[in-house]
């Protein structure tokens, strides 16, 4: 005869301990801060229009700018000597005034050769050699007015190559590198970069399973890896429409504004998009890329219900 064996009744938890795991669920279930890194606005590498020796540099690194400031100086001595042939050139006058002048009295000649020739005094070939004299003083006069624009176009040319040799600054921002000093003779490589920290730009992975629930003009908070750091307030600018399938994220960019250049480019940071039950929402997310940031990573639902309960 077989002794049965009873069968094993699996083990409930204690209510008690079922709040817990519940609790710990709704949480992980939260919306969690996402890794994303604090950049600058725009950086421009500034270069010169031409080649030329650098005369000074009027900057240093680490320096605030503002747009239009002189950043450098290339050496100009022929540029200077040519604006002031061209100034002189355009500003002079005696030729233009000796045809009109000559013009005008070619015009009183020949009123005074019509009239004497409707009093039977002078033939009509003095009439015609007043008319000939007329034209011509005419022409010369035109041809004068005309050396006289190009002379003031030459003016404008000579200043426009004076100004290619300041160079000023494009953006509003600081200087991050110098890269030129003076002596050096500059083609086409950068003199100095700027960056533009106001407002700053906010990159962040977000997970694909979130995607349509961040939208631009969404306001964001964004808390940066500073010590005794506050919270900013940003706001979505751009949403990407193509997911990464490596990683299965979409990037969103922010602006954050930095009136005074209180925070630095190039921080780490959170940033809370508040999307609630994204991780909850039942959609499995496949496992990130290795170089992907763990808080885009969203853990599956299922992982927080106890062992006990599985079957």
């Amino acid at each position: 005869m077989k002794t049965q064996t009873p069968r094993s009744t699996p083990r409930r938890p204690a209510p008690c301990l079922t709040a817990l795991v519940l609790a710990l669920a709704g949480a992980a279930a939260a919306a969690q801060p996402l890794d994303c890194m604090i950049q600058p606005h725009q950086v421009v590498q500034v270069g010169s229009p031409v080649p030329g020796v650098v005369a000074q540099v009027a900057v240093e690194r680490g320096q605030t700018v503002r747009r239009g400031q002189v950043l450098a100086q290339l050496q100009a001595d022929v540029e200077r000597a040519a604006l002031a042939m061209a100034r002189e050139r355009a500003e002079g006058s005696g030729e233009l005034a000796a045809a009109q002048g000559a013009r005008e009295l070619a015009q009183r000649e020949l009123q005074r050769a019509r009239e004497l020739h409707g009093e039977q005094f002078v033939s009509s070939t003095y009439v015609e050699r007043a008319q000939a004299e007329a034209a011509v003083t005419g022409g010369r006069s035109a041809q004068a007015q005309e050396r006289r624009r190009v002379a003031e176009r030459e003016l404008a040319l000579a200043q426009a190559q004076l100004a290619q040799r300041t160079i000023r600054a494009p953006i509003d921002g600081v200087v991050v590198d110098r890269f030129v000093g003076p002596g050096e003779f500059v083609e086409q490589r950068p003199l100095v970069r700027l960056a533009a920290i106001d407002p700053l730009r906010v990159d962040v992975l977000v997970p694909a399973a979130a995607f349509g629930r961040v939208q631009p003009g969404q306001a964001a908070r964004v808390m940066p890896e500073l010590f005794d750091s506050r919270p900013q307030q940003a706001v979505v600018s751009t949403v990407d429409r193509v997911i990464d399938a490596a990683s299965n994220t979409f990037r969103v960019r922010l602006e954050l504004p930095n009136p005074g250049g209180a925070l630095p480019a190039g921080l780490r940071c959170k940033v809370d998009l508040g999307l609630p039950g994204a991780q909850a929402s039942g959609t499995p997310v496949p496992a990130a890329s290795p170089g992907a940031s763990p808080a885009a990573s969203p853990i599956p639902p299922s992982s927080a219900v106890p062992v006990a309960n599985r079957r």
